[in-house]
């Protein structure tokens, strides 16, 4: 039984498809954790990287549907921003104003069709297959690696540069920023463009990988790439920016693992919502948890000490 669910096959699914879902908690992890922005149109944006990347991969051009894909991401991110930062609208507000329009954006990219089919049609991984055939069947995986490794040496390149640390202030204080001549509508509509192209490419990654696209594909994003963020913070911890973001990478992994053990519990497709659900439950306690074990083993030990 053991040797079924730690299968080879197992471990490098849960791989590939960890470092694909990795960029949208990248994005998460650039909106929620360095500008303090919660961005609830991931959801729709993610779609949108999925209904255009499929669209623009149709026509013989799969390298051009990531490019495209990014793009539409970014028109998403900074719709957002500038709701937030133009027109006064708050950040939850903003983000499901974002996701409710682009639901219609959506179905009419995807020629108001519920679902599109790649399966006829050359995607970047059937072309790494090609161009990779020495690795055997691992071209999926060094082609999500790579991305995702591109996507982290960038992240943490860029929040390194002037304009990455205006956003990082602009998360911790954007009072402090604004008296020191930064303009903060600014480097909120940056982050949130940046957010948005992560988010649509991991979307068009996904619609490849799979060969298809679903209007509902993108359901339930933001709380798994929330859960992923929450799982490599605690585990992988966040005192340097490397750290941050390779336990980024970290907890995507993990928690696609944890649903691909539970599918090899035979769990019912209709129950791994609540898989899921329980999932980032947990991951979003474990702070909570750890504390709590942490205050009540310094008890202990003053008792002890006490004691004595």
């Amino acid at each position: 039984m053991l040797a079924s669910i730690f299968s080879l096959n197992v471990i490098q699914t849960a791989l590939e498809l960890g470092c694909i879902y990795a960029l949208v908690a990248l994005a998460l992890f650039l909106s929620y954790s360095i500008l303090n922005i919660a961005d609830l149109s991931t959801d729709g944006c993610f779609t949108l990287g999925c209904a255009v990347a499929c669209q623009v991969a149709l026509t013989g051009h799969p390298f051009l549907a990531l490019v495209a894909a990014m793009a539409a991401g970014v028109c998403s991110g900074f719709v957002t921003a500038f709701l937030q930062t133009r027109l006064g609208v708050e950040s939850i507000m903003a983000g499901i104003i974002v996701n409710t329009g682009l639901y219609t954006i959506n179905l009419a990219v995807m020629g108001f069709s519920s679902t599109l089919s790649l399966v006829k049609t050359d995607t970047v991984f059937s072309l790494a297959k090609t161009a990779l055939a020495f690795t055997g069947g691992w071209y999926k995986l060094m082609l999500t690696a790579a991305v995702i490794a591109l996507a982290c040496v960038g992240m943490v390149g860029f929040l390194g540069t002037r304009l990455g640390l205006s956003i990082r202030a602009t998360g911790d204080n954007a009072a402090m920023v604004r008296a020191s001549s930064i303009n903060p509508a600014f480097t909120i509509t940056v982050g949130l463009c940046i957010s948005g192209a992560l988010t649509a490419l991991s979307g068009g990654l996904l619609a490849q990988y799979q060969k298809s696209s679903d209007i509902n594909v993108g359901t339930g994003m933001v709380t798994i790439a929330l859960a992923s963020l929450i799982i490599g913070e605690t585990l992988v911890g966040k005192r340097t920016m490397v750290r941050r973001v390779l336990g980024v990478v970290f907890g995507s992994c993990l928690y696609r693992f944890i649903v691909a053990v539970a599918l090899r519990f035979n769990v019912p497709a209709a129950a791994m919502k609540l898989v899921s659900a329980l999932i980032v439950a947990i991951a979003i306690s474990m702070p909570a948890i750890q504390n709590r074990l942490a205050f009540e083993k310094r008890k202990r030990a003053a008792q002890k000490k006490e004691a004595v």
